[in-house]
C-alpha cells in the first residue's frame, strides 16, 4: 500500500471510530449558528438536511469502542444491540452537539427508540420518518413528497435557514457526486476485489457518514486514484455477497474475517443509505418531487420496505448474484433484526432454488470473537471452490 493510500485509510479509520464526533463538532464551531442533524440507518434524505442548513450525521451505533452501561437499562436483552448503543452515545453526552434526530421507519424497535428520544430530549427536534410502503404511484408520490416538504420546513425552523431553490439544487448535486463515487468504488471492487479490500471500503463509507459531504467527496476521489497505483495481486477466492447487514452494522473484525477466510466480498448491504438510489437525482424541475420519485422508482430493494410480490423477492438474490458475478451468498444479519431475519427464509429459498450456495449467521455490532465466523466462512469458500472444480 502506498503512503498516500495508507494515509487515506488511516483518516477513514480515525473518523469512523471517533465517537466524540470531532469533525462534526469542529464544523459547527467553524461558523456561528451552524447546527447538525443526526439520522439512523437505513435511509434518511440527507439532501433535505443539507438544503435546510444543517450538517447530516449518521448515528450507526458504537461498535466495540463504547461500553454499554446506561443503554442496557432501556432495552431488553432480546432486542438488537443498536438501540442500546445509540442510547449510550446520547446519555454519555457524545450526541449533545445535535439539534435534530431522524429515525427512518426500519422496524418497531426504531419506532420505539424515536419515542424514547422524545421523552429523554424534549427540547430536541425528533422525527420518525414514515417511508412509503404501499407503492401505488400517485398516492405514494403525494405522500412522500408531502413528508419531505414537512421535514424541510421543520428543519429550516431548527436551523434558521429554510431551504431555498438554490440550496435544494446544491444539496442534490453534492449528494449525486458522493453517490457516483460510491458506485464507482463498488464497481471497482466488483471487477477487481483484490484491488479494494472491503475493510477499506467499509471504513471510507463509515467515515463519510460523520463528515461534511465535500470532505467525503475529496477523500473518495483521492482513494480511487490511489487504488490505481496499487492494484494488488490476483487471489484465488470465492466471490460472495453479504446480505442482511443493512441496519446494525457488523464489527470491522467480522468484515475482515470473512475476507481473510478465503472470500472476496463483491457486493453487500453495508451502510445502504449511501447507495440506495441506482442513479442520480435530477437537479431540474421540482427538487422535492425529484427526491420523492428517486425513492419510489429507483431505490434498491431492502427488507425495510414492503415488497408485495413474493416472486420478485425470491428472484432478488439470483439477480444480485448475477450482477456481482458472485459464487455464493453470506446471509449475515444482526441478532434479533426482525426485517432481515423474517426475509431470510424467502431470500435463501430463492437463492437455493437457483443453485446458489449459501451460509447464514448472526452477529452483534460489539462482537469481539470471530473464530466461529472464520471457520464457517473458510469452509464455505472451500466448498465453493470444490463444487466449482467438479462442474
Amino acid at each position: 500500500m502506498t503512503s498516500r493510500r495508507a494515509a487515506l485509510v488511516d483518516w477513514a479509520r480515525a473518523a469512523a471510530e471517533d465517537f466524540e464526533f470531532t469533525a462534526a463538532r469542529e464544523w459547527i464551531a467553524g461558523r456561528p449558528g451552524r447546527k447538525a442533524a443526526g439520522y439512523l440507518p437505513v435511509y434518511a434524505p440527507r439532501e433535505v438536511i443539507r438544503a435546510s442548513g444543517l450538517l447530516p450525521i449518521g448515528v450507526h451505533g458504537a461498535g466495540e469502542q463504547v461500553e454499554i452501561i446506561r443503554g442496557d437499562a432501556f432495552y431488553q436483552s432480546y432486542i438488537c444491540h443498536l438501540p442500546r448503543s445509540v442510547i449510550e452515545l446520547a446519555q454519555s453526552g457524545r450526541l449533545s452537539f445535535l439539534s435534530a434526530m431522524l429515525f427512518p421507519s426500519t422496524c418497531d424497535v426504531i419506532r420505539n427508540l424515536s419515542g424514547v428520544w422524545q421523552l429523554l430530549y424534549p427540547d430536541l427536534y425528533v422525527r420518525y420518518l414514515d417511508l412509503p410502503q404501499v407503492f401505488e404511484p400517485r398516492l405514494s408520490l403525494e405522500f412522500w413528497a408531502g413528508e419531505i416538504r414537512r421535514l424541510a420546513a421543520d428543519l429550516g425552523a431548527v436551523s434558521g435557514a429554510p431551504a431555498t431553490d438554490r440550496t435544494w439544487r446544491e444539496a442534490i448535486a453534492l449528494q449525486n457526486r458522493a453517490r457516483a463515487l460510491v458506485r464507482a468504488l463498488y464497481r471497482a471492487r466488483r471487477d477487481s476485489p483484490e484491488r479494494i479490500p472491503t475493510e477499506e471500503l467499509y471504513l471510507l463509507l463509515k467515515a463519510g457518514e460523520v463528515v461534511a459531504v465535500e470532505t467525503f467527496i475529496e477523500k473518495m476521489e483521492e482513494y480511487l486514484g490511489a487504488t490505481e497505483e496499487t492494484p494488488g495481486p490476483p487471489r484465488d477466492r470465492a466471490r460472495v455477497i453479504v446480505v442482511g447487514a443493512f441496519c446494525e452494522q457488523p464489527p470491522l473484525g467480522l468484515v475482515k474475517t470473512i475476507e481473510r477466510a478465503g472470500c472476496s466480498i463483491v457486493d453487500d448491504d453495508f451502510l445502504l443509505g449511501n447507495r440506495l438510489f441506482g442513479d442520480d437525482v435530477p437537479t431540474d424541475g421540482d427538487p422535492v418531487v425529484a427526491l420523492a420519485e428517486a425513492f419510489l422508482r429507483n431505490a434498491r430493494a431492502t427488507s425495510t420496505v414492503y415488497e408485495p410480490d413474493p416472486a420478485a423477492k425470491r428472484e432478488l438474490m439470483r439477480r444480485r448474484v448475477e450482477a456481482a458475478r458472485a459464487d455464493g451468498i453470506v446471509f449475515a444479519a444482526a441478532s434479533f433484526c426482525d426485517p432481515a431475519l423474517l426475509d431470510r427464509p424467502m431470500l435463501r429459498a430463492g437463492a437455493e432454488a437457483a443453485g446458489i450456495p449459501c451460509i447464514a449467521f448472526q452477529f452483534a455490532e460489539n462482537t469481539g470473537q470471530f473464530q466461529q465466523f472464520r471457520e464457517q466462512a473458510g469452509t464455505f469458500a472451500d466448498s465453493i471452490k470444490l463444487w466449482s472444480a467438479g462442474q
